[in-house]
């Protein structure tokens, strides 16, 4: 689960999301990223920094150049993660039947 966490948090910032939408259709480099986004390197490096931190991106050194790509079964592991909390089945509140002054739950104001 910590893992998947660690992935959701990477992923909540628009700008790492966005990173991660490009490189799923191709892999980039630094700076093909930075002139798509229209941001700086240095921008994209951070960003990067916590989407590898986060296990969801690797980088590939090809001649010069580091090119980046999605780890595309850490992020098969967060969907079957979200999957799973989706289908969670609501209990029903037990407890209903205390009197009010008893209740230590979502139940208190009812």
């Amino acid at each position: 689960m910590d893992t998947c966490m660690n992935a959701l948090k990477a992923l909540s910032d628009e700008t790492r999301f966005t990173i991660l939408s490009h490189l799923l259709r191709h892999d980039f480099c630094v700076g093909s990223l930075a002139r798509q986004m229209g941001i700086t390197e240095g921008a994209v490096s951070q960003q990067l920094q916590v989407l590898r931190k986060a296990d969801l991106v690797h980088g590939e050194k090809r001649g010069y150049y580091t090119h980046y790509a999605v780890d595309r079964e850490k992020l098969r592991e967060v969907s079957r993660f979200l999957d799973e909390l989706s289908n969670v089945q609501q209990e029903e509140c037990a407890c209903e039947s205390l009197p009010p002054e008893e209740r230590d739950c979502c139940c208190r104001d009812a």
